[in-house]
């Protein structure tokens, strides 16, 4: 009796190990036929992660990021919410002058909030003293040097420049059609502005005026433009996505994750070339130190200037930014050639016509932010790339030069931030979304992961001899 119910137990214990070999062999084929290919072979989805040095840049991306988030975009933030930085003068009807404006937005988003006199700042309306012509400022647009000289005179400021920017096509010192906008009430985001205007101007840029050279048949001066025109593409990009109009009917507002990626974080080199041109005006902002700090900030609030100096020689002086990034970028490495003074006036010509093209878009809104940040990049170049021979006057920058200057390097900042913190996660998720079933193949392949560990086994087999183990806490149950 005691041998007949032991031959029955081993005999069932036989069909269960069949059986459980049965089963084990099905859920190998099904994980075989489901998971694809690309899961088979490679690791599952890893957001994209940047390290080095930004490319022609003397600092790495890890610095960037710690003191843009620790240092830089907390004093920009309260920089561009002080009545100086707040108020921006600008033409917002200008005509096209390349082709005829038919592409005006009519969404609501798209249009601008013009400041009431008796908003604008008093010293603003007032015309200032130091009026230079054009012809005063030697070699602005004659015989640029080669050599590019590091330092600005350190007698600095004059009082504001009214003269107008060479590196841009807006004629600043006509006052007649200007208008003051609070930047603080029209925020740079989405407008609805999109189709064949909106691509119209993008092709325009870069296919006309800065277009992307091979690497290996382009010097770096060549590279420049178009590096700095797709960093602030980029971050516009961002900025749109990060504030879109998610819900017509109900008027949400929130971030586009797919937009986002889909425009910018699906493109290492977009990335980068924001990180460049970051770097690129952080290092303009440290040039014109000695100017910026001695400038007149006064709005007739005399408490708000006091805290404008403050936050700027906070920015300027800061011993964390010296000591980690002393020269985010080395503009003295350029324009060494012969063809160097050619090559330095050919980039201004392009960039005084991408400037001109801010005329022609078709929405209010964007048309202000792009000029701002056109204005703010073209004053970058000036103080980075001045000649030599216009030492004896010194640097000279209008009121609105600085105002753009710096409004451009927080919204870069404010680009590079969410890139740093969210671009990871908007990485993965999206990518999830795109991929459609790949987040499950790699469940697939965990699932097949605990086959080999013997998981499958405890659970189908709760007696073989290595579960006692497991359930002793040597190994895991969770798949």
């Amino acid at each position: 009796m005691v041998k007949s119910d032991s031959r029955d137990r081993e005999r069932k214990r036989k069909q269960w190990v069949w059986i459980a070999a049965a089963l084990a062999a099905i859920v190998v084929a099904i994980a075989v036929v489901w998971v694809p290919l690309g899961c088979q072979t490679k690791p599952c989805y890893c957001a994209q992660k940047y390290s080095g040095l930004v490319e022609d840049c003397c600092c790495d991306y890890e610095t960037v990021d710690h003191l843009n988030l620790e240092v830089l975009h907390p004093l920009l933030q309260e920089l561009v919410k002080t009545p100086f930085f707040r108020y921006f003068k600008v033409k917002l009807w200008c005509d096209c002058p390349f082709w005829p404006d038919d592409g005006m937005c009519s969404l609501r988003d798209c249009s601008v909030c013009e400041c009431p006199q008796n908003e604008v700042p008093e010293p603003f309306k007032k015309q200032s003293s130091n009026t230079l012509s054009s012809d005063d400022l030697l070699c602005q647009d004659g015989n640029p040097q080669a050599v590019v000289d590091r330092t600005i005179d350190t007698k600095a400021f004059r009082g504001w420049a009214e003269v107008d920017n060479p590196w841009t096509y807006d004629n600043e010192t006509d006052d007649g059609d200007m208008t003051y906008v609070d930047l603080q009430v029209n925020p740079e985001r989405y407008t609805g502005y999109t189709g064949p205007s909106a691509r119209r101007i993008w092709e325009a840029i870069y296919q006309e005026n800065c277009p992307k050279y091979p690497d290996e048949e382009a010097c770096p001066e060549k590279k420049i433009l178009y590096k700095l025109i797709s960093g602030v593409h980029s971050s516009v990009s961002i900025h749109i996505a990060a504030d879109y109009l998610l819900d017509d009917a109900t008027n949400l507002w929130g971030p586009n994750l797919t937009l986002m990626y889909n425009r910018v974080l699906k493109y290492p080199e977009r990335v980068k070339n924001l990180y460049f041109t970051f770097l690129f005006v952080l290092r303009a902002v440290i040039k014109a130190k000695d100017y910026l700090e001695q400038a007149d900030y006064n709005t007739g609030k005399p408490e708000e200037d006091i805290k404008t100096n403050s936050l700027i020689k906070q920015l300027l002086n800061n011993p964390r930014l010296q000591a980690a990034c002393p020269l985010p970028f080395d503009e003295a490495k350029l324009w060494k050639s012969q063809s160097g003074p050619q090559l330095k006036d050919q980039i201004r010509k392009q960039f005084r016509n991408i400037s001109a093209l801010m005329d022609c878009v078709g929405c209010e809104k964007c048309r202000l932010w792009g000029k701002l940040q056109i204005l703010g990049l073209g004053t970058a170049l000036k103080i980075l790339f001045s000649d030599n021979d216009s030492h004896d006057i010194g640097l000279t920058l209008q009121r609105n030069e600085v105002i753009a200057l710096i409004n451009l390097l927080n919204r870069l900042s404010e680009s590079i931030k969410f890139i740093h913190e969210m671009g990871p996660a908007v990485e993965a998720v999206t990518h999830g979304q795109i991929s459609a079933g790949s987040a499950e193949a790699c469940r697939w392949k965990r699932f097949w992961s605990s086959l080999r560990l013997g998981r499958f086994t405890c659970l189908m087999v709760p007696w073989h001899r290595s579960c006692h183990q497991q359930k002793q806490g040597v190994g895991s149950w969770e798949l």
